[in-house]
């Protein structure tokens, strides 16, 4: 007799599963036991045996899901295996903002707001705060009596730390979350450098290196005397915390100077400080789902630039840019041999800042090198818009006012740049990439495909099967894009099926 049926599913390994699994073994090898009341002693060893082997099967499981950087669901696990692929996964950045300081009059002598001088949002609890980035001064008699300055959305951080003089030192940082490159390190034998490893380090290369954890505290390494020199003395570490989305306020929105401020000859001033135009740039640390789609695509750029891919991924690797699209004569025939073009749109969508095209314009050219007769131009996108018209009818019962919004939300979730985890939002894309069933580019909006999506909202029964009632661009068909073209959705006129009046 066989002590396990051969249908049995190895795959459920919870506690009911293996008891049951557990009971039906003993039942084949002993047919006269049949108590397995819940106080027999024999059934508390299956429950037993059960427990301890969902136990293991959990953590067999969790091993294996957690090896391989596709499933793992642990932010440390991911940074692991990204690093074995040379891939490191970037922090927060933090927002910028120019700020504008007034003073109540003309001043007698100059009024200087140092460096690190701290500006906020009004708020009491929990306000937004900044730190002047470089000093700015109000000369004496300056009349209006303004000056600009541009504040940051972080705090700098000084610690000190004892050289033990052995190899490999590893002082971790307290405060969090780090600053990617924000780090400044002097020890006794001199100012040290920021680098990526040791890989390239002589014994007297003042070299280091960070590493950031999953909790965004980093760890500053030292080399070990022949790779890398062992720092002496004292190490004083500035380095900067803060950053991610938070930071972009509104205009307006920082108002308040914290401490007392004086003139050159100690006469105190009134001060007041405002943002004319919001604060931008801040960006969350990088998510998981972005860094498995980001890090084998870095096994194809390695440190340089080179092919069309090669740009448009090294550009993505900016947590600032969602999509990018890479163009040359190649695939576009206005454009001149030898150069090209790259189209970025960043997170949010929208229109790249100027200051986002240049740190863009770095990335691939200088922080991995071109080819030295290329020249890249880095622009903006060339958007489609996309109308959308509906005449619907809906089913008995529901509200009319959440349908609305339902579609509404449904269609501007389809045309998203980015998810909601920060990776491409697979519906939409530039139009060189879309292609059709032989490979060749043939960039369009399906006119189906925006229809299924309006279709499915619940509470909606159908869509009219005339030809005007479901409309893209005001025709009943799809919507053609250029290579360059990257569709975006315009308005959406929803009309109410029942009634021919707005929904």
């Amino acid at each position: 007799m066989a002590l396990l049926p051969t249908t049995v599913d190895f795959t459920d390994k919870d506690f009911d599963s293996l008891r049951l699994r557990l009971q039906n073994l003993v039942r084949s090898v002993f047919p006269d036991w049949t108590d397995f009341n819940v106080a027999s002693f024999g059934n508390i060893l299956l429950e037993l045996f059960a427990f301890v082997g969902e136990v293991l099967t959990f953590y067999q499981d969790n091993q294996a899901r957690e090896s391989r950087i596709v499933t793992a669901t642990q932010r440390k696990n991911v940074i692991a295996l990204a690093k074995l692929l040379g891939f490191e996964l970037t922090g927060a950045r933090a927002a910028t903002a120019d700020v504008q300081f007034t003073l109540g009059a003309p001043p007698a002598a100059d009024v200087t707001f140092a460096v690190e001088t701290v500006v906020r949002t009004q708020e009491v609890t929990d306000p937004v705060r900044f730190q002047l980035l470089s000093p700015v001064t109000i000369p004496t008699g300056a009349n209006p009596p303004v000056a600009t300055g541009t504040v940051e959305n972080s705090q700098t951080q000084d610690e000190l730390f004892d050289s033990t003089g052995l190899a490999n030192q590893e002082p971790q940082l307290t405060f969090t979350p780090f600053l990617d490159g924000s780090a400044q390190v002097v020890a006794g034998n001199g100012t040290f450098e920021e680098v990526e490893s040791f890989l390239d380090s002589g014994p007297n290369d003042l070299h280091f290196t960070v590493v950031v954890d999953q909790n965004d505290q980093a760890t500053i390494r030292f080399g070990d005397g022949l790779q890398g020199a062992i720092p002496t003395g004292t190490i004083q570490i500035l380095y900067k915390t803060g950053g991610g989305p938070d930071g972009n306020v509104d205009a307006d929105r920082i108002v308040v100077i914290e401490g007392t401020f004086t003139d050159a000859f100690g006469n105190p001033a009134q001060v007041t400080v405002t943002n004319p135009s919001a604060a931008s740039g801040g960006t969350p640390r990088q998510s998981l789902a972005s860094a498995r789609v980001l890090a084998p695509a870095s096994l194809r750029t390695l440190n340089r630039t080179v092919s069309r891919e090669d740009f448009e991924n090294n550009a993505r690797k900016l947590t600032e840019v969602a999509r990018a699209l890479m163009l040359t004569s190649n695939e576009d025939p206005t454009i001149g041999e030898n150069s090209g073009i790259l189209f970025v749109i960043p997170q949010g969508g929208g229109l790249p800042s100027q200051a986002l095209k240049d740190q863009v314009e770095n990335q691939v050219t200088v922080v991995f090198p071109n080819t030295l007769t290329f020249v890249v131009f880095v622009q903006n996108p060339v958007f489609k818009t996309i109308d959308v018209s509906a005449r619907v009818f809906l089913r008995p019962g529901t509200d009319t006012a959440t349908v609305k919004a339902s579609i509404e939300q449904a269609v501007a979730d389809f045309f998203a740049v980015s998810l909601a985890d920060g990776t491409p939002n697979p519906t939409v894309d530039f139009g060189f990439n879309i292609k059709d069933a032989d490979g060749n580019p043939d960039g369009e909006v399906a006119w189906s495909d925006v229809l299924s999506i309006v279709e499915a909202v619940a509470g909606v029964r159908k869509i009219g099967d005339e030809d005007p009632d479901f409309l893209l661009n005001g025709r009943s068909d799809d919507v053609a894009l250029e290579n360059k073209e990257f569709p975006v959705l315009g308005t959406v006129t929803l009309l109410n099926g029942d009634t021919g009046g707005p929904l």
